[in-house]
């Protein structure tokens, strides 16, 4: 018997609407998680908290990371492995937070639901109950931060949500799942990618902006996120294999000696390219003006890594060396 606990952030898996209809909100406790979810407590010894009762936009790095510390404080009292469940709309940035800072062999992993407790054919329970098996299963261990959903087992690096509603939203796309749950049991299909942790983190006060590309839409708010002045670093999410236009080109060459600037792809697979084109605003001139590349992370995990390589508190002048590091495969 293997002794599990569980923690709740809130988020779909734990909404139901108000007696008399209504719009649905996060309202159920991880004890109520835990007693709907058939099957679990013959795992082992189960203990719930409830850690934080938001929907998963209102989220910040802190209210992540304050997860993680309970999770370790879950650990060291004995706990073999520990699920966190949480809203699917940022749980794929969550989960890789969480990796890049669980240094520990014991599971951590992540789960959710897209349809409400409530709901006909409600996904959450099985979603819990796979993610708690996964958590109880030797294979696990050493491998991080894992989200398990609809019956697939991902490597918090890689797993993207694809669609808004279905409930087979949870894709790794290029890498493909770690493995899957099946008749109950946590099959793993390949060892996945080289896990490359940054210890603890030091500092949560900092900020990293996320910059969109579209078609015509100038420079305005590329060059907001750096005058500004409260951003420690900032994430452009770039067309194709890494490019921008000729303009922001211009301005990220302005910048990039002083202020750590990403350019990722905008595409949701694939990864950025390093020697094909030659134009301006190519990944060539990007990387000759000092931009960064995002390498296979879309941008809002390049996002989570250039915060968290800065939160490490590691010296500025080995961040990119550890952002580089972590992003490669």
């Amino acid at each position: 018997m293997t002794a599990i606990s569980v923690g709740s952030l809130g988020g779909t898996i734990a909404t139901r609407r108000p007696p008399g209809g209504g719009a649905a909100t996060p309202a159920l406790s991880a004890a109520a998680l835990v007693e709907a979810a058939p099957g679990l407590a013959e795992i082992g010894p189960v203990r719930a908290e409830t850690v934080r009762q938001v929907a998963s936009p209102s989220l910040s790095f802190e209210d992540v990371l304050a997860a993680r510390d309970w999770a370790l404080r879950e650990v060291e009292a004995g706990a073999e492995g520990v699920v966190l469940t949480t809203g699917t709309d940022t749980l794929e940035e969550a989960a890789y937070l969480l990796d890049l800072f669980w240094e520990v062999e014991a599971p951590l992993v992540v789960t959710g639901a897209m349809r409400t407790a409530d709901a006909p054919g409600a996904d959450g329970p099985a979603n819990l109950l796979g993610a708690a098996r996964t958590a109880a299963t030797a294979g696990s261990r050493g491998r991080g931060a894992l989200v398990v959903f609809n019956d697939r087992i991902h490597a918090a690096r890689w797993v993207a949500k694809r669609d808004a509603l279905a409930v087979e939203t949870f894709v790794s796309p290029d890498f493909g799942p770690l493995g899957r749950v099946v008749e109950g049991r946590p099959q793993f299909l390949h060892d996945g990618p080289r896990r490359r942790t940054l210890g603890a983190p030091r500092s949560a006060a900092h900020r990293v902006a996320l910059v969109p590309c579209a078609l015509d839409l100038g420079t305005e708010a590329l060059e907001d996120a750096i005058a500004s002045g409260r951003n420690a670093g900032i994430v452009v999410a770039g067309y194709g294999a890494g490019h921008v236009s000729a303009a922001e080109a211009r301005v990220i060459g302005a910048h990039a000696a002083a202020l750590p600037i990403v350019v990722a792809s905008r595409t949701g697979a694939g990864r950025t390219a390093a020697a094909t084109y030659g134009f301006e605003g190519s990944e060539t001139d990007l990387i000759a003006k000092g931009a960064w590349l995002a390498g296979w992370l879309p941008p809002a995990k390049a996002r989570v890594l250039l915060w968290s390589v800065i939160a490490s508190g590691a010296p500025r002048e080995t961040w990119r060396e550890r952002f580089e590091g972590a992003a490669a495969p």
